[in-house]
């Protein structure tokens, strides 16, 4: 078993942007500018924007972070997106899901310009995915993608079962492994809560993506022996014994799971980084088209 190590790719990835913020500085440009929206005050969303911005600040991006209240009304987030939409200094933004119920997703999604939707949660982007143009990619699938390659893990010809079928992992996950890229060329066969004999299904896969949201879901009977498990899943439980009131689990029971892969990524340090370093990459991305 080897760890796909989330973290240290990522730290890569970051180390190779910062060489190339570096450059453009030197010759006279500015620096790439990634902005966030945080709408309320969830402990896991701020968790994540905050690492965020010290990435942006470890490898010379400038960052911004707009904190809007948890009850503002939807014409007024509106408004802020189309103010980001408009400003020639930025490059890309995200708005941190989820947002308060009163708020419609859909419509947060569509207001925000696809030049500078970093996310790639955008219609138009998503329908450039899927017909294998030039877009902004997800950030976790395109994290997930990024660390397949890096690993030199064989995709082509394999068998990928796709646990979860959500708009920001499962079914953009699905798509990418199904492409001719590598890695990529893989058979896909995307399973969800409605699907039968699921333990059957995960017994043929050589790659096993998970991102249900259900701790340690999967368990070592359903995988089979040198199988590539990606649990993409990040659960808070309660736990008086640390230090932070909570453990975090993944939705693979690691240990059980470990025995039987060839590469499975931990939680956390497995996906989460590499997330993060697609945002960053997709920041970069559209610095170059502006300029």
């Amino acid at each position: 078993m080897k760890l796909l190590d989330g973290k240290f790719t990522s730290n890569q990835i970051k180390e190779e942007i910062a060489v190339e913020v570096a450059d453009i500085k030197a010759k006279g440009g500015r620096a790439p500018h990634l902005a966030a929206i945080l709408v309320g005050e969830d402990g896991a969303s701020l968790t994540y924007v905050n690492s965020k911005v010290k990435a942006c600040e470890k490898i010379g991006f400038d960052s911004t972070l707009v904190r809007l209240p948890a009850d503002i009304k939807e014409e007024a987030l509106l408004a802020e997106i189309e103010k980001l939409n408009n400003n020639e200094g930025l490059d890309g933004f995200i708005v941190q899901l989820p947002l308060p119920k009163h708020i419609d997703e859909n419509k947060v999604i569509d207001a925000v310009h696809p030049d500078k939707d970093v996310d790639g949660f955008h219609p138009s982007n998503v329908g450039k995915m899927v017909l294998n143009q030039p877009t902004f990619l997800p950030a976790t699938p395109m994290g997930i993608m990024e660390l397949l390659k890096r690993y030199n893990i064989e995709t082509s010809g394999k068998h990928c079962v796709v646990i979860g079928r959500s708009h920001i992992v499962g079914s953009p996950i699905s798509i990418l492994m199904a492409r001719k890229t590598n890695p990529g060329n893989a058979t896909v066969t995307l399973t969800h809560s409605r699907t039968k004999n699921l333990k059957e299904i995960t017994l043929q896969a050589d790659i096993i993506v998970i991102a249900l949201g259900i701790p340690e879901y999967l368990t070592g009977d359903m995988v089979k022996e040198g199988a590539v498990v990606i649990d993409v899943g990040i659960t808070r439980v309660a736990d008086d014994t640390k230090k932070s009131g909570f453990k975090l689990y993944g939705d693979v029971k690691f240990d059980e799971v470990a025995e039987k892969s060839s590469f499975i990524t931990p939680v956390p340090g497995g996906v989460g980084p590499m997330t993060i370093a697609s945002l960053l990459m997709n920041t970069l991305d559209s610095y170059k088209r502006r300029n």
